[in-house]
Protein backbone atom coordinates (compact mmCIF):
# COMPACT_ATOMS: atom_id res chain seq x y z
CA UNK A 1 0.00 0.00 0.00
CA UNK A 2 1.30 3.44 -0.96
CA UNK A 3 1.47 5.86 1.66
CA UNK A 4 -1.40 7.75 0.23
CA UNK A 5 -3.53 5.12 0.71
CA UNK A 6 -2.96 4.49 4.34
CA UNK A 7 -3.68 7.99 5.35
CA UNK A 8 -6.83 7.40 3.43
CA UNK A 9 -7.81 4.75 4.90
CA UNK A 10 -6.76 6.18 8.41
CA UNK A 11 -9.00 9.15 8.04
CA UNK A 12 -11.89 6.97 6.58
CA UNK A 13 -11.70 4.97 10.14
CA UNK A 14 -10.85 8.25 12.00
CA UNK A 15 -14.07 9.85 10.75
CA UNK A 16 -16.22 6.12 11.38
CA UNK A 17 -14.46 6.31 15.08
CA UNK A 18 -15.93 9.96 15.50
CA UNK A 19 -19.35 9.01 13.94
CA UNK A 20 -20.09 5.87 16.54
CA UNK A 21 -18.96 8.13 19.69
CA UNK A 22 -21.14 10.87 18.61
CA UNK A 23 -23.77 8.22 18.25
CA UNK A 24 -23.34 6.85 21.58
CA UNK A 25 -23.32 10.29 23.60
CA UNK A 26 -26.59 10.85 22.55
CA UNK A 27 -28.14 7.84 23.30
CA UNK A 28 -30.77 6.64 25.98
CA UNK A 29 -28.72 5.25 29.06
CA UNK A 30 -31.71 2.66 29.33
CA UNK A 31 -31.22 1.27 25.55
CA UNK A 32 -28.54 -1.05 26.41
CA UNK A 33 -28.82 -3.45 23.40
CA UNK A 34 -27.80 -0.66 21.28
CA UNK A 35 -25.19 0.41 23.42
CA UNK A 36 -23.17 -2.96 23.30
CA UNK A 37 -24.10 -2.67 19.26
CA UNK A 38 -22.12 0.18 19.32
CA UNK A 39 -19.45 -0.20 21.61
CA UNK A 40 -18.58 -3.66 19.61
CA UNK A 41 -17.99 -1.70 16.32
CA UNK A 42 -16.35 1.40 18.53
CA UNK A 43 -13.85 -1.02 19.69
CA UNK A 44 -13.37 -2.45 16.16
CA UNK A 45 -12.71 0.62 14.87
CA UNK A 46 -10.31 1.76 17.61
CA UNK A 47 -8.43 -1.49 16.37
CA UNK A 48 -8.33 -0.15 12.40
CA UNK A 49 -7.13 3.51 13.02
CA UNK A 50 -4.31 1.37 15.54
CA UNK A 51 -3.97 -0.60 12.86
CA UNK A 52 -3.08 2.02 10.08
CA UNK A 53 -1.58 4.34 12.05
CA UNK A 54 1.33 1.77 13.19
CA UNK A 55 1.13 0.76 9.37
CA UNK A 56 1.63 4.76 7.88
CA UNK A 57 4.43 4.63 10.56
CA UNK A 58 6.33 1.77 9.29
CA UNK A 59 5.58 3.08 5.37
CA UNK A 60 7.47 6.66 6.61
CA UNK A 61 10.29 5.00 8.31
CA UNK A 62 10.84 2.96 5.28
CA UNK A 63 10.39 5.80 3.19
CA UNK A 64 13.62 7.45 4.87
CA UNK A 65 15.88 4.99 4.17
Amino acid sequence: MTVRHLALELYHWMQRLQELEKVRAGLAPENLEERLRLETEISEARRQVEHYQKLLKGQKEVVKI
